[in-house]
């Protein structure tokens, strides 16, 4: 953990320190500033660190409020620990103490099957791991398990090409596998339409394990029986998201608080950038004209087109041809007593063939206990995507009165909420189409001409916040080894 500092101006122009400037301010965002203060501090370089954030607020997507008691989430509720960018994160910033995981009571995962929520069998991470839990479970047809076990002998296959999410799924094992749990997992988690989405670049260690093990049902029971000979946690992966006690905001805040005072800059929206003799310009839509040694581009892709056009109308072409959707967060507030389900899981996701306007529902309030009174239930519905692109227009009560009936049948609800809010986030998941990776290689081929000039965020290496985190921290990497350069040709 760093601690909190200023850095001084005042020196003459040898010692002067080099000025970076990030734009966004979200977890990508903030993640690059925070590394780079402790590069600078580890190797004795000043650097003056400017953030831009074209909102009133940090966090980009994520945004935590305490209403009422209740802690609501506007966007993330959690992170996945199996990626160890965001834990290793919070720990460097003295966050360990903050961190609270799932409910152990509540890591069953729900399928709306038939108007009815159906468990998903215990030990069945897209594809069984345990027998007979798998063979007693009333999800799959005696037709559709005998279809996914045949995953044992069917061969590998030989092309090294990317493929879909539902391609992959559907011939390994089959469509029932595909229909009731990979596709709604699949649509909730990155907003996306599997048929479209790319498998190099969302699960790409599915890919491994058909090509080392040929089986995905082999390779899986392999990893279990390895963990707990090795005595690792071999339970569900469902089961590795954490979050803060007040909520996701907490690592916002808390990184916020680790960077140089008055190096953040809300309400700045950012024109445009150019290169100069001495490195950048960044001019701002009020007209503010900041010159930099480097530049860290953490915003959507679909906007840092915009930035870098000016300079290369090829890269900005390929920025901005990574696609993004749209998606609706409706927060919903219960008493306990008027809601008969026994709430006994964290929540359920909802397959396209049960026609509902929601993707998935969170119990969030047992999921992370705390995050309403006892005698309350929070539920969390998503809505939109590119599974239902034209739902996110829709109005407020529109929303709120489809969410209410999507889960009122499956849920045994007897009243309406006594709390309710909608989270919009506009063109906030971007679109991992197939060929995704060969698309990002190309913009970072791209971008070596420009080593003052770095790109992080959710449209190139993982949507999930460890990625985001990773994204930051690698694009400050980048560039302090390009201020290393320069400051040693400065001497």
């Amino acid at each position: 953990m760093v601690t909190k500092l200023e850095y001084t101006t005042n020196q003459n122009f040898r010692n002067k320190p080099f000025r970076i400037v990030v734009i966004g301010g979200g977890i990508s965002g903030l993640s690059s500033a925070y590394r780079l203060v402790e590069l600078s501090l580890r190797n004795s370089i000043s650097l003056e660190i400017i953030v831009l954030e074209k909102s009133g607020k940090l966090g980009g997507v994520i945004s935590s409020k305490l209403i009422n008691n209740f802690i609501i989430e506007e966007g993330p509720d959690s992170f996945n620990t199996k990626n160890k960018s965001a834990i290793d994160l919070c720990y460097r910033i003295g966050m360990k103490s903050d961190i609270i995981h799932t409910n152990d009571e509540a890591r069953q995962i729900f399928v709306i099957y038939h108007d009815k929520l159906v468990p998903i069998p215990e030990g069945f991470f897209l594809a069984p791991t345990r027998l007979m839990p798998f063979l007693n479970s009333p999800l799959f047809s005696f037709q559709g398990k005998l279809r996914i076990l045949m995953d044992i002998v069917i061969p590998r296959r030989n092309s090294q090409e990317d493929e879909s999410v539902a391609s992959f799924f559907k011939r390994r094992l089959g469509n029932e596998a595909f229909e009731l749990v990979a596709q709604p997992l699949f649509s909730g988690i990155y907003s996306s339409d599997p048929n479209m989405l790319s498998m190099q670049a969302t699960m790409p260690h599915f890919i491994i394990m058909e090509q080392e093990h040929r089986s995905i049902i082999r390779a899986m029971r392999g990893n279990l029986i390895s963990n707990a000979m090795n005595n690792k946690n071999s339970k569900s992966p469902y089961n590795s998201f954490v979050s803060f006690k007040g909520g996701m905001q907490d690592l916002i805040n808390t990184l916020a608080s680790y960077l140089p005072k008055k190096s953040i800059q809300l309400n700045k929206v950012v024109q445009n950038i150019t290169i100069t003799n001495d490195g950048w310009r960044i001019v701002t839509k009020n007209n503010d004209i900041i010159d930099a040694n480097g530049v860290i581009v953490a915003t959507p892709s679909i906007q840092a087109a915009t930035l870098v056009r000016g300079f290369d109308p090829l890269l900005a072409d390929y920025l901005s041809e990574i696609n993004y959707t749209s998606s609706v967060i409706i927060n919903l507030v219960y008493k306990r007593e008027d809601i008969s389900h026994p709430l006994n899981g964290s929540g359920f996701v909802v397959p396209i063939s049960e026609d509902l306007p929601i993707l998935a529902c969170t119990f969030s309030s047992v999921k992370f206990p705390g995050r309403t009174p006892p005698e309350m239930i929070l539920l969390r519905c998503y809505m939109g995507g590119a599974i239902n692109p034209e739902i996110y227009e829709k109005d407020e009560s529109w929303l709120i009165d489809s969410a209410h009936n999507s889960i009122c049948g499956v849920l045994g609800i007897k009243s309406k909420p006594i709390f309710k809010m909608i989270s919009r986030n506009p063109q906030s998941m971007p679109q991992y189409m197939v060929g995704h990776l060969d698309h990002i290689s190309q913009i970072y081929y791209m971008i070596r001409k420009y080593p003052g000039l770095q790109l992080a965020g959710n449209a190139y290496e993982g949507v999930g916040i460890p990625d985001c985190i990773n994204s930051g921290e690698k694009a400050a990497e980048k560039l302090f080894e390009f201020i290393q350069y320069k400051k040693n040709l400065a001497n």
